[in-house]
């Protein structure tokens, strides 16, 4: 029972995801059947908006897997770094409630910045970069560096 809670605990950031996955998926696919009957109404009206409502689980199934496998190659990369021994230590002080408190997230992000600018085409001085966005609690920037990151990983150029 031991073995259990602590594979649960170890993946449940994971277990999080998929349940949330399978939620959508739920979702789109009964978002898909309301269009098909929408769209077999007589109705001009019920017609228009079937066609519409079909955009819906599209566009959502195309976001749920450009999210997933961002956050796959995002683990595969964390995994080559944690071998080589290059993720940024998580030692910065927090809050009692557990936050980082921003001006020493601020003064390490200087270092990794420093980091990236000196080798650009490095994603590992782009992946470090994104954990200093995210510590200093810039999400939109660190999704960004986390990107370019991801591209560079794979061999292709940011643009």
């Amino acid at each position: 029972m031991k073995a259990f809670f602590a594979g649960f605990r170890k993946n449940r950031t994971k277990i999080w995801v998929g349940a949330v996955t399978l939620l959508l998926v739920f979702y789109l696919v009964v978002s898909f059947q309301r269009s098909i009957l929408l769209l077999a109404d007589n109705n001009l009206a019920a017609k228009a908006i079937g066609a519409a409502y079909l955009v819906l689980p599209v566009i959502g199934a195309w976001a749920m897997i450009r999210e997933l496998m961002f956050g796959a190659r995002t683990e595969q990369m964390a995994n080559v770094l944690a071998a080589e021994g290059g993720l940024p230590v998580d030692d910065l002080p927090r809050t009692p409630a557990g936050r980082i408190i921003r001006s020493a997230a601020d003064a390490e992000f200087e270092k990794y910045k420093a980091e990236a600018e000196a080798a650009p085409g490095d994603w590992r001085s782009w992946f470090r970069l994104s954990c200093a966005y995210d510590a200093a609690g810039d999400r939109k920037r660190a999704r960004a560096s986390m990107r370019d990151a991801v591209k560079l990983f794979q061999g292709k150029v940011p643009a």
